[in-house]
């Protein structure tokens, strides 16, 4: 069945790993590639609206620019890299948190009403070929683990990771507290993880999506 995903980026972020036989990579040529690589029959539509000052918009603004792309999707792909965020604005005067929080409301057009979209972070490298200034993988445990660097991050990923309402835990031989399983409703795969098999982790997204209710969803900017 083919699915419509909507992808939310900062497209002019070029702090990333040089996609080959691309001068001057940014975050929108990542997009492109996956969009080469997805099954023929799905769809993708586009966050682009990056740069366009929203400190002046009204709510109903910024939702009536964001309803015709994301309305009809199920899936919300965000691409997280380094300088994604603008550490100088607020967050509700930037497009991410706004495209998150409308993929995640529920939204009525005549006798229709959207759905809660799965969402999956796919974290890019950065120019380094690292995960490292978000995710890194950690050998105190002997099955390993994952340490999660999320403070730069937008306050409504922030809130909708480690956000599972009764998580599996174990303690790590340094004492460490561990999550186990899927413990946030936007779950995280590195890019490299991600493009060896796409359609494996858009169905864990969509089955954590069936499940929402086991989550504590936090859906305002």
């Amino acid at each position: 069945m083919a699915k419509k995903i909507f992808v939310s980026y900062k497209y002019g972020d070029s702090s990333v790993y040089p996609l080959s036989g691309i001068y001057n990579t940014t975050v929108r040529h990542y997009v492109d590639h996956l969009q080469s690589i997805l099954d023929r029959e799905d769809h993708i539509n586009k966050g682009e609206a990056d740069g366009e000052d929203l400190s002046n918009f009204q709510d109903e603004t910024i939702w009536s620019k964001l309803r015709n792309k994301i309305y009809d999707s199920s899936i919300t792909i965000v691409m997280i890299s380094k300088n994604m965020r603008e550490p100088w604005k607020l967050d509700r005067d930037q497009w991410i948190p706004w495209e998150i929080s409308y993929s995640l409301k529920e939204h009525s057009r005549g006798d229709r009403t959207s759905q809660t979209n799965a969402i999956l972070a796919v974290v890019v490298p950065d120019e380094h070929g690292s995960y490292n200034y978000f995710m890194e993988n950690k050998t105190c445990c002997t099955n390993g683990c994952t340490l999660y660097y999320n403070q730069s991050l937008f306050d409504i990923l922030k809130g909708n990771m480690f956000n599972v309402k009764s998580p599996n835990m174990y303690t790590c031989q340094n004492s460490s507290n561990i999550y186990n399983g899927y413990f946030s409703y936007i779950h995280c795969i590195k890019w490299v993880d991600f493009i060896k098999n796409v359609n494996h982790y858009l169905d864990i997204v969509i089955n954590i999506n069936s499940n929402k209710d086991n989550y504590e969803i936090q859906k305002t900017v």
